[in-house]
């Protein structure tokens, strides 16, 4: 008996941007999971820091990556940036209620990675060895 073979309609790319954008996992990961922005959030959470605090305490952090990022979280509500003095270019960076929200799920990610990981540091190690 021969096999009849049917054609195969190509299959619909489906709209799934906006099924992402509705996904609440992704749109949490898309607000602060990058290689930095958690690092950024874990300094801030100690107080206001500038732009230059900043830049010398992330290691390996390049300027330019520093200020997309800033700029995006303030864009997301998740910082504020305060300026003191236009002529001097005198600011501060600082969480907001909704950063700070952001700690204990950062908490939780630290408390992961202890228990899985080798050889990491606490978020308390890491500010410790680096703010001091």
């Amino acid at each position: 008996m021969e096999q009849e073979v049917t054609k195969r309609l190509p299959a619909r790319k489906r709209t799934s941007i906006v099924l992402n954008e509705q996904c609440s996992v992704i749109a949490t990961l898309k607000l602060f999971a990058t290689k930095w922005k958690p690092c950024i959030l874990c300094y801030l959470s100690e107080g206001p820091l500038r732009y230059n605090d900043l830049y010398r305490i992330i290691p390996n952090i390049s300027r330019k990556i520093l200020s997309e990022h800033l700029r995006e979280l303030e864009r997301d509500e998740v910082i504020t940036r305060t300026q003191y003095d236009p002529k001097r270019q005198k600011v501060d960076y600082a969480l907001t209620e909704k950063g700070r929200s952001l700690l204990p799920l950062l908490n939780q990610l630290q408390d992961w990675g202890m228990l899985h990981l080798n050889n990491v540091l606490t978020i308390r190690q890491m500010l410790d060895a680096t703010l001091n």
